[in-house]
């Protein structure tokens, strides 16, 4: 899948955030680095809409974003940096049910792919668990779960692993390598940074650095830390 940044600017608080962002993105793996107020998380939201360019275009599988919301939303997965602003029902179960009522009308075709979802991330058992009674990275799995039972095209990620211990950490990475869909991942991991197929790392709102994952992480690493 191609996404296209056409001379893209965002301004914010009359700051640019993101200034003449111009690259095509086709690789798997894609992975943003940057340091806080860098401008990836931004970068990450154009793709989907949740931040709409002030400036330039920005163009997903042929559909330019700002013109084509609904249509984006229906095949962009998103995973947010706090899941707590993912999961909605008290319930884990309910919660990755509600996203699938649009798609699946039959409830026991619905529960077989809440299970189905949730055996993805080997968390089947998590399936009656109170949400608020989880832990973070338990949490950051359900969201994925929930975001998975959707089917998306493609499935952005926005800091994935901050939630998660060293073990769960290395598990997201085993997990995330053997999706199907392409996805782009915001992350200060640099762990995870390394399995990606390319890399940009971002700074002042300008893509600086841009290429082999082994390359790119290098030049972060000297520069920016």
């Amino acid at each position: 899948m191609l996404i296209q940044f056409k001379n893209v600017t965002v301004i914010r608080d009359e700051r640019s955030v993101l200034q003449e962002l111009a690259c095509d993105l086709s690789e798997h793996r894609i992975g943003i680095l940057g340091s806080n107020g860098s401008g990836k998380s931004t970068l990450l939201r154009l793709i989907n809409g949740l931040t709409l360019a002030g400036t330039g275009q920005v163009i997903l599988d042929g559909l330019e974003v700002s013109r084509h919301l609904s249509e984006i939303r229906r095949k962009v997965g998103f995973i947010f940096q706090n899941p707590d602003n993912q999961l909605v029902l008290p319930v884990v179960g309910e919660d990755i049910d509600l996203g699938l009522r649009r798609l699946i009308a039959d409830r026991s075709a619905r529960a077989q792919a809440v299970r189905d979802a949730l055996s993805m991330v080997a968390c089947e058992h998590l399936i009656d668990r109170v949400v608020h009674t989880l832990s973070g990275g338990e949490k950051q799995l359900v969201a994925l779960a929930a975001v998975l039972a959707t089917s998306p095209e493609i499935i952005l990620f926005d800091e994935p692993t901050t939630q998660l211990d060293l073990k769960n950490a290395r598990r997201f990475a085993r997990m995330l390598a053997e999706l199907p869909q392409p996805c782009v991942v915001v992350s200060h991991d640099l762990a995870l940074m390394q399995t990606m197929d390319r890399v940009l790392v971002i700074d002042q709102g300008r893509v600086v650095q841009d290429g082999r994952a082994m390359d790119s992480v290098a030049w972060y690493q000297e520069h920016c830390t």
